[in-house]
């Protein structure tokens, strides 16, 4: 499969191109098993659903996973501003789905540093999204 975005059309709800995961299994499990490889992973695949949720969205899913792969290099301020966005993203999808926005971007920058807990926070807030 190619890192190229592929849109297969509108889908009918946002919650049709999200995908439920376990956040505890996002944030600790997955990470742990594959030494870190599953976080790139997942920061590709919500980016994809979010785009094919919102085709009208212009970030993309590689640029994030970039962000993350090269953030020593950049002083991490472009993965923060990618984590920040990515919660503002999230929101928009909520917005989109008839949901409450809760989901914030900056609490996700937050908590970045409280142990990493921003992959259970976003994965929490785009299963609201799958849960209606």
């Amino acid at each position: 499969m190619s890192m190229q975005q592929h849109h297969a059309g509108p889908v009918a709800h946002p919650a049709d191109a999200i995908k439920r995961r376990n956040p505890f299994g996002v944030w600790l499990g997955l990470p742990l098993i594959t030494l870190g490889i599953y976080m790139l992973v997942w920061i590709y695949k919500i980016h994809a659903e979010m785009d094919e949720a919102n085709p009208r969205r212009t970030i993309g899913a590689t640029g994030p996973m970039i962000a993350a792969l090269i953030a020593p290099l950049t002083l991490f301020i472009w993965p923060a501003v990618a984590t920040y966005k990515c919660g503002e993203h999230i929101a928009h999808v909520q917005r989109q789905a008839g949901l409450a926005p809760t989901c914030s971007g900056a609490i996700g920058l937050l908590l970045v540093i409280v142990f990493g807990l921003t992959p259970l926070y976003y994965q929490s807030e785009l299963n609201k999204i799958v849960d209606g």
